[in-house]
């Protein structure tokens, strides 16, 4: 296999975590949603801990994008 196919390759796979970042914070969302519906007195309290996993969840999708570049541009 060419090498460069193969670093291609591998950066592709490193993206896959941006799928799952993806469907992570559709989901987060989602279940907020349906919660707040759901009971709106308890919407507020939960909000801090939904800005929190948001940004945990983000921090892994630009992290699996930053290995993605690591691997594409590395020597």
């Amino acid at each position: 296999m060419d090498p460069l196919a193969a670093k291609y390759i591998g950066a592709g796979l490193a993206m896959l975590g941006m799928i799952g970042a993806g469907i992570g914070l559709g989901t987060m969302f989602g279940q907020y949603l349906n919660g707040a519906l759901r009971n709106p007195s308890a919407s507020a309290g939960e909000r801090p801990m939904l800005f929190l996993g948001m940004a945990l969840t983000e921090a892994l999708g630009i992290f699996a994008f930053v290995v993605a570049l690591l691997i594409l541009f590395a020597a």
